[in-house]
């Protein structure tokens, strides 16, 4: 039996949507077909890539009925426990193989469902009456889970699709909810100005709790008096982004020139994952800027970084599936390496250790209602905010810069007159190279090279939830949107737009340059200047606040890559590697495999 929760409309009258009812689940076999597609479909509800599903030992595994086994539960974010063999209706246009990105799907799951089957396909007998002055709607063919499969299998390729089909409005049934998809960027700033009726903090609260493993964060639950966002502006922008651009900048060199210099005064080539390599120094400089130095001593600090680099590394792999609503306990040494992470957090070790930042520091102080595994957990967090974008943002540009020899003569010309001009002598023995604050804002071919990598390699999801009924006013038609629907933007659509950025699968270093060499804001759709043009941070009150800081870290490891080191693909003419889409929604995509580069110190 199947039985629904929460997803009943209210205000809309008899003939609205109806309560997710009470159906009975028949079983039916559709042959080999039916096995292939039954696997994608486990693969998206599992966030498990291919599925791999045990028998049912209640179940005979004979004539046409297959039993796939037993779906890990809860999921979704209900409890599941389903043994299934799905039928291929409406899946046979996805590959047996397919890889599903499951984190999106986990945005659009509120309702309540719990599934207990035996040989089963889910056949649920619900409908939907839309009603006037409502979005064009995509119910998808397959019940609660509706365009669910298709949107995670490709939800650039999937939107667009529709966009033709619809217009640039439409509603989609998403894992038991209606999101409605504005994909004109004309109309984002109409949108976020309907700001009293949208909830944004919700899902972004509840979704770390159950990510890390703290208690709610949420104002409103009583845990702190204070705006966790306000926080974060004050501690990672103004005063407190000097602060901590300094010491990011103090880290990176400590990283960079220690090892190497130690070993040998004559320079010798190093090959290295780049990937690999801006995961490691991003990494250990960026721990050591918000939690500061071990009072021990370098060997004990090294060691630290290098173990709970190793345990990042293992959360960070699942923490999609986390996001999809599947719990930690599944993964049990993702879980162990989370606890491990925590514990590195809590305020005993925190307390061995020197210049802890100002965020972490105002953190530990705000949430006093908390034991001290939970803001050790609010600080991993932190960490992993700080952490999981900026790495494969620092890898995108960097290869990107090094693969355009246009892109590295003009940023190396750059740099070297910036160093220049603040009087600043490059020396591996000497004084660390510092530059301030202003001086790195006044870089802008960096700026802008930075900037067209996060545009070719950022799938964010922008969501926001209908607080109660209400009508959303667009610059050319009006639309009825329901409490508890979902409005979303999906920027790649304005990132990869022929009109808004001509070629644009190609890398431009100057893109983001006017004709005199200065930063370039005015870009157009149908004639019209946009607002929002480049979103790889979110917009309006979303957008991250520490955006700020993560393009001066990426900026800074630049400056120093390019005045430090030779720099060379072992591969000159290698192709640009895939982005791993099972991390689309989540922001800054990595690549699909690692591109090895040399590099060595210059003779200075």
């Amino acid at each position: 039996m199947v039985t629904g929760g929460g997803g009943g409309r209210g205000g809309w009258g008899a003939e609205g949507r109806p309560p997710a009812p009470r159906v009975r689940l028949r079983a039916f076999s559709s042959g080999r077909g039916a096995v292939r597609a039954a696997g994608a479909a486990a693969s998206a509800v599992s966030g498990c890539g291919d599925a791999r599903l045990a028998p049912s030992a209640s179940s005979p595994r004979s004539g046409r009925d297959r039993i796939l086994g037993d779906l890990l539960p809860p999921l979704y974010p209900s409890r599941l426990d389903l043994s299934l063999d799905l039928c291929a209706r409406g899946l046979g246009d996805l590959p047996a193989r397919t890889r599903l990105n499951p984190w999106p799907l986990r945005l659009f799951c509120q309702s309540e469902v719990v599934i207990s089957t035996k040989n089963s396909v889910i056949v649920m007998r619900h409908t939907f009456h839309r009603q006037m002055g409502e979005p064009p709607l995509e119910n998808g063919l397959i019940p609660y889970l509706g365009c669910a499969l298709k949107f995670g299998a490709n939800p650039l390729e999937f939107l667009r699709a529709n966009q033709r089909k619809y217009g640039h409005v439409f509603t989609c049934r998403l894992m038991g909810n209606y999101v409605h998809f504005i994909t004109n960027p004309l109309s984002y700033q109409k949108v976020l100005c309907h700001g009293k009726y949208l909830d944004w903090k919700k899902f972004h609260f509840t979704t770390s709790a159950k990510a890390f493993g703290h208690r709610s964060i949420d104002p409103s639950d009583g845990n702190t008096t204070e705006n966790i966002n306000k926080t974060f502006i004050k501690t990672l922008q103004g005063d407190a982004l000097n602060s901590l651009t300094e010491a990011m900048m103090e880290n990176l060199q400590l990283v960079m020139r220690c090892p190497l210099v130690s070993k040998s005064k004559t320079p010798a080539w190093v090959t290295e994952g780049m990937y690999s390599f801006c995961y490691r120094v991003m990494f250990e400089a960026g721990y050591l800027t918000l939690f500061g130095k071990d009072l021990t001593g370098q060997d004990a600090q090294k060691g630290l970084i290098l173990n709970n680099l190793d345990h990042f590394k293992e959360f960070d792999k699942i923490f999609p599936a986390l996001v999809a609503g599947l719990p930690i306990h599944v993964f049990k040494t993702a879980h162990h390496a989370r606890e491990k992470l925590a514990e590195g957090l809590r305020h005993e070790n925190l307390g061995k250790r020197d210049h802890i930042s100002e965020l972490v520091r105002f953190l530990n102080d705000m949430l006093s209602t908390l034991d001290d595994m939970d803001k050790a957990k609010t600080h991993l967090a932190i960490l992993w905010a700080s952490q999981a974008n900026t790495i494969p943002a620092t890898f995108w540009s960097l290869f990107q810069m090094i693969r355009s020899p246009e892109a590295m003569k003009a940023a190396t010309e750059e740099v070297n007159k910036t160093l220049e001009n603040a009087g600043q002598k490059i020396s591996l023995d000497g004084s660390p190279i510092c530059l301030n604050q202003m001086q790195l804002n006044d870089m802008p071919v960096l700026d802008s090279l930075i900037k067209e990598s996060l545009r070719l390699s950022s799938a964010s999801l922008n969501i926001r939830t209908a607080t109660e009924d209400f009508t959303l006013h667009l610059q050319d038609s009006s639309y009825n949107i329901r409490k508890d629907d979902i409005i979303a933007f999906y920027p790649q659509l304005v990132h990869l737009d022929p009109e808004i950025y001509p070629d644009p699968l190609t890398f431009k270093y100057d893109r983001y340059l006017d004709e005199n060499g200065k930063t370039k804001t005015t870009f157009y759709s149908n004639g019209i200047k946009l607002k929002y043009y480049y979103m790889p941070f979110g917009s309006g009150a979303t957008m991250c606040p520490g955006r700020l800081f993560a393009v001066q870290e990426i900026k800074q490891f630049l400056i120093l890559m390019l005045s430090y080191f030779e720099l060379e693909l072992v591969e000159s003419q290698v192709k640009c590697p895939p982005l791993d889409q099972s991390r689309a929604g989540l922001g800054i995509l990595p690549p699909l495999n690692d591109i090895e580069f040399k590099y060595k110190f210059k003779h200075l």
